[in-house]
């Protein structure tokens, strides 16, 4: 009795400490580019920078923040490229919505805020992690629309054959944030962008702020439950024939494979594409926040 006692007074001091927190942060999580309207929900669209060129940046799969998750190595290219972040529902200053996660929704809906923000194709797209599912779709589906895919460490089908996928430890983390328990423990905060990235210190503020909003969102855990159907419709349409440059990581940073077999299978499934290379990097899994000076250059030269 007395042990659950502890427990329910723990909870409700979170709880409170959560929300006078969050009161303070209120200014910290103005939002850092337009908020277009999709299907009746709110999404966030950041750009920066003009030329002839559109790269279009996709987080991976529960990346809190991916306007400031991917600045590091953006900032290094706006000067001559037109840069575009859509967070998707669910992620950074976007809604969080509790629906079907399918890779048409989700492709409709980038596809849907691009063209309300009135940011024409082709693009260049630039995936992360689990977006590189969509991505590929893309190329798939409307290949007028895709100029090239720059994969930052992306997924391609056959990783999922193979990914062991935890929904409950998903769902304690959506909970703990709710409850306001990560704020116990700083360390969970502190993303790969704000340890190897260039991000100023209220920048970093801001990450941090979104973070403790945005962890294990309803709308994350969604996506991760379609995500081996998802695969498999991609696996089904074959490879998209667009020029593709992929950067692999070593594997480290939570994916769970090893080095050897996190780079083979990106590396076989583009042995299938006519005009496609890849850069192997020492690094862990968010090479962006990692190589961003070195990717820069290669991107260069890969749209030149």
């Amino acid at each position: 009795m007395i042990v659950i006692t502890v427990i329910a007074l723990f909870v409700i001091i979170s709880l409170v400490r959560h929300k006078v927190c969050s009161s303070r942060e209120k200014d910290l999580l103005t939002p850092l580019g337009e908020l277009v309207e999709v299907n009746g929900h709110k999404m966030s669209v950041y750009t920066e920078g003009d030329g002839d060129k559109t790269l279009v940046f996709m987080s991976g799969g529960g990346t809190c923040s991916p306007i400031l998750d991917f600045k590091s190595l953006y900032s290094l290219l706006s000067n001559d490229y037109k840069i575009v972040v859509v967070e998707k529902f669910g992620y950074g200053f976007s809604d969080v919505v509790d629906e079907n996660r399918d890779i048409d929704t989700m492709l409709s809906e980038t596809r849907m805020a691009l063209d309300k923000a009135g940011i024409k194709g082709p693009y260049v797209l630039c995936p992360h992690s689990m977006s590189g599912l969509e991505a590929l779709y893309w190329a798939q589906k409307y290949p007028e629309e895709v100029e090239a895919i720059v994969g930052l460490d992306m997924a391609v089908p056959d990783y999922y054959d193979e990914m062991n996928i935890n929904i409950p430890i998903m769902k304690l983390g959506q909970y703990g944030a709710a409850l306001g328990i990560t704020r116990w423990i700083p360390s969970l905060a502190e993303s790969d962008a704000i340890k190897a990235g260039t991000l100023s210190e209220k920048e970093k503020e801001i990450y941090r702020a979104v973070f403790y909003q945005k962890t294990a969102t309803v709308t994350m855990i969604d996506e991760v439950k379609a995500v081996k159907q998802n695969a498999n419709i991609v696996k089904e349409n074959g490879i998209p024939q667009v020029p593709m440059l992929l950067f692999i990581s070593d594997g480290s940073g939570g994916t769970g494979f090893t080095k050897e077999k996190w780079r083979s299978i990106p590396e076989n499934y583009i042995s299938g594409c006519d005009n496609a290379g890849y850069i192997e990097l020492d690094c862990p899994h968010y090479v962006h926040d990692y190589k961003y000076d070195e990717i820069s250059k290669e991107i260069r030269k890969f749209i030149q």
